[in-house]
């Protein structure tokens, strides 16, 4: 029993006073040796590991090297905020794992951190992120799940090209950003539980997108957009339990599609009985209804000659519309948007005339 009050004073002293040293035992910390091809020089980048100390704060001069620290493990603590000169000598941070604090905001010198690939502020009560996370242009992994976020930055899909993961689930997102769509390495988009009224349109150019969960946005999402169709590499696709009365036909054409859920809508189209037969008979149902075998089926004409140019489904005598592409208009975006260099790359002739060879370089 004396060991034990002995170590709990210790864990709080050290937790209290200066947490990035070595005298308690909850601290941990283990040494990464990288050798340079080139000039054959050792650095030694640390890991840090600083989770569940009931922290308040972190001091702005601590004991060690920032600027050799490759993962800070923050988790699990009380931090209401992290100091901007901190943050801005992390020079060599690789992942940073803030969930579950009391997080407020993230310092705007989260931008100097041009090697970060993980960053996780689950957990929080962040309103939103600082634009200059968009510098962070090594990110691949932005997990930002049970926040009250109510936006992310506009241009945040322009910017952050090698993301491979975004999760933003239980929050109060009303919209995604329209350069969103732009994310052509996104495996992971996970936007669950929050308040969406829509999806942005051109989600064609997820080329890589593996899982689209969209699931329990309740009365606010009524409609999919029919781009949904061409996400070529779409594993699976959850919108259960929102308004969605009628999915768009294109789903027929997602030939990589081995996981459907729709539960929870007031689907009309494909009907209940055709939903109940699984996904085989759902994307059968909407290969159908693309071909005119449904009667009272609309056909989306503008979208036929693209289908059948593309080669995404086997249907015969699909009709081809030459008047127009039938897109339409994007929403409304920012001057920050329009003016970024990666929307005027997209824009380009070599974008326009061959995507595919576009987005696999």
């Amino acid at each position: 029993m004396l060991y034990e009050s002995q170590e709990m004073r210790m864990r709080m002293e050290v937790g209290k006073q200066q947490p990035f040293e070595r005298k308690s035992r909850r601290t941990r910390r283990s040494t990464i040796t990288i050798v340079e091809e080139d000039d054959e020089e050792e650095e030694r980048l640390e890991i840090v590991d600083l989770s569940g100390m009931s922290m308040e704060s972190l001091p702005v001069n601590p004991s060690i090297n920032l600027g050799a620290i490759c993962k800070l493990d923050l988790s699990k603590n009380n931090l209401q905020s992290m100091p901007e000169s901190l943050t801005a000598r992390l020079l060599n941070l690789v992942e940073l794992d803030m969930h579950s604090n009391e997080l407020k905001s993230i310092p705007n010198s989260i931008g100097c951190l041009s090697k970060l690939k993980v960053l996780n502020v689950s957990g929080n009560l962040l309103l939103s992120l600082p634009k200059t996370i968009e510098n962070c242009r090594s990110l691949e992994e932005l997990i930002a799940n049970f926040n009250m976020l109510t936006h992310l930055p506009d241009t945040i899909g322009f910017e952050l090209i090698n993301l491979k993961k975004l999760c933003v689930n239980s929050n109060k997102l009303a919209y995604l950003p329209y350069s969103t769509s732009h994310l052509t390495n996104l495996r992971v988009l996970d936007a669950r539980l929050n308040c969406l009224r829509s999806l942005p349109d051109d989600l064609e150019n997820l080329i890589n997108l593996e899982i689209l969960n969209v699931s329990q946005n309740f009365q606010y999402l009524t409609k999919l957009p029919y781009s949904v169709g061409f996400l070529i590499s779409l594993h699976e696709l959850d919108v259960s339990y929102n308004k969605i009365s009628e999915l768009p036909d294109s789903i027929g054409c997602l030939k990589k599609l081995q996981k459907l859920s729709v539960e929870g809508n007031c689907l009309v189209s494909p009907p209940p009985d055709v939903v109940e037969k699984g996904i085989i008979a759902v994307k059968q149902y909407l290969c159908d209804k693309i071909n005119g075998l449904h009667d009272k089926s609309p056909k989306k004409q503008s979208w036929f000659g693209k289908l059948a140019r593309c080669s995404t489904f086997n249907g015969p005598n699909i009709p081809r519309d030459h008047d127009g592409d039938g897109f339409d208009s994007p929403n409304r975006q920012s001057i920050d948007a329009i003016a970024s260099p990666r929307f005027l790359v997209m824009l380009s002739p070599r974008r326009l005339l061959s995507p595919k060879t576009y987005f696999s370089k």
